[in-house]
């Protein structure tokens, strides 16, 4: 069967990668998943295009940005790109895998990322996500063409693809120097450090420049908010580091299926103790993912680590996954690993019409709790507005609280209106601090949305207006016994 399936796929590539672009499109427009709070972030992100912004590279606002400008701000609309960046992820991922291996295990490659929900999510939810792996493994191929196979072409245009990656998040500043790390020891391939390793890093320094620059203006606020992740507060527990790394392993179970990992972990470490003995090609491979990959592992039992980042270093993997295969190993635990992911990714696009069906449909195990209901809040909202004040134009909105709240009311309110976010510490923790406060409406009106009393409101910022009053208290659906209050300032 799987035989049959690979034979028609390698015969068919572009057809299957179509077609699934095409189920993707019906999913994206056919849900009633509302944006989770980093897309619409993101989103408002890309109503001020810059170089950069507080906590990530410009990349996916760009995209937000040039999607939105042709079709109109929505929230399929603001997705739409995780749909065409995944498409040509998937046939560079083929691409790549067919240098090293031949045709057949690159479809198996295919097939094994289709498999995994992480390749559900990145191409349906707006995050730095989708740009990076499409950035990545368009690298990956340029860097393998142009070291095994003398294609000279290949420097420059994997040096345009790692600049896009830099572009959509920092982590790709690691493309360089596993590059370099790979060269060093190598003394065929050494040559390349005179020449061609230039080509390569030009297009990476130009588009770094500004990022640097925005930084050196802006108090390196995204070095510091990269910092930030691996900084640990405090004393922590060695039961807390365990419990961090138990939520961060059972995180790559989710999002890679728990048998497809575990053969990715085992082949990782098999390859490294053959490290000496393995092919150029192989250790490049090695370098580019699995050694991340294990590195990341370790440090999980050192600090709490975000359970998306070693995403992009399962793609080499992957590859390396497929060649084994072709040599003739764990042919049954990949129909089983296959098997495994599909099923998973089943569940995961129909999710939304199972849940209604369980009961855990709003409670704590709900995974789709956080797309739900924003439209909902947001329209009450409007409508208290309007009932206040007629003329919402001459009147702005200032949120207090978590920026999710900011950036999705300034979606999802019908009027897409400038919404700012009050700090009570006067650090700068979001985008909005890097903003600054609404100085262009001075002796204008405020509508404040928060979760707290107004007992609880700083005074600093109730004194800024001369009346402060509650207007209306609107049930989070989500959250039981919890509220949003909506004050008028004037």
């Amino acid at each position: 069967m799987l035989d049959k399936i690979l034979d028609w796929i390698s015969k068919h590539l572009y057809l299957t990668i179509a077609i699934v672009a095409i189920w993707r499109l019906l999913f994206l427009f056919s849900n009633e998943l509302d944006l989770l709070g980093d897309e619409s972030y993101y989103w408002d992100w890309s109503r001020q295009p810059d170089w950069c912004y507080y906590s990530k590279p410009p990349m996916v606002a760009w995209l937000i940005a040039l999607s939105t400008a042709w079709l109109g701000d929505s929230t399929a609309i603001v997705r739409l790109p995780t749909v065409i960046l995944g498409s040509v992820f998937l046939a560079y991922s083929h691409a790549t895998t067919k240098l090293f291996y031949g045709a057949r295990p690159a479809t198996l490659a295919l097939l094994l990322i289709l498999v995994t929900p992480m390749n559900v999510l990145a191409n349906f939810l707006m995050t730095i996500a989708p740009p990076l792996y499409c950035f990545w493994i368009m690298s990956l191929y340029y860097l393998s063409r142009a070291l095994f196979f003398n294609d000279t072409n290949g420097w420059w245009l994997a040096g345009l693809a790692s600049a896009a990656a830099l572009l959509s998040k920092q982590v790709a500043l690691a493309l360089p120097l596993l590059l370099l790390v790979f060269l060093v020891p190598e003394p065929h391939y050494r040559r390349y450090l005179k020449r061609e390793i230039g080509w390569y890093l030009l297009p990476i320094v130009l588009a770094a420049l500004p990022l640097l620059l925005w930084n050196m203006n802006h108090d390196w606020v995204m070095w510091g908010h990269s910092k930030g992740h691996f900084a640990e507060s405090g004393s922590v527990s060695l039961l807390k580091h365990l419990q961090h790394a138990r939520d961060f392993w059972l995180y790559q179970l989710l999002l890679l299926s728990p048998l497809l990992w575990g053969m990715l972990v085992c082949l990782s470490v098999m390859l490294l103790v053959r490290f000496k003995h393995l092919s150029a090609e192989q250790r490049f491979l090695w370098l580019t993912g699995p050694m991340l990959v294990l590195a990341i592992l370790l440090l999980s039992f050192t600090r709490k680590m975000q359970g998306n980042w070693p995403m992009p270093f399962y793609l080499s993997g992957l590859i390396l996954l497929a060649g084994y295969w072709q040599s003739g190993h764990w042919q049954r635990l990949l129909r089983w690993a296959l098997a495994m992911g599909l099923t998973m990714v089943i569940v995961t696009y129909f999710l939304p019409l199972l849940l209604p069906l369980t009961p855990l449909q709003k409670t704590a195990w709900d995974p789709t709790k956080r797309f739900k209901n924003w439209q909902t809040v947001a329209s009450e909202i409007y409508q208290r507005r309007l009932q206040t004040q007629a003329d919402l134009a001459d009147s702005f909105v200032v949120t207090l609280g978590h920026r999710n709240l900011t950036s999705q009311l300034a979606f999802y309110l019908p009027d897409h209106p400038r919404v700012f976010r009050y700090e009570p510490s006067g650090q700068i923790t979001s985008q909005y601090e890097v903003w600054g406060g609404p100085l262009a409406f001075l002796g204008k009106n405020a509508f404040v949305v928060s979760e707290q009393a107004e007992a609880a409101i700083p005074a600093k910022l109730k004194a800024a207006f001369a009346r402060f009053r509650l207007v209306a208290q609107i049930p989070d659906p989500n959250r039981n016994h919890v509220v949003f209050f909506l004050y008028y300032a004037e």
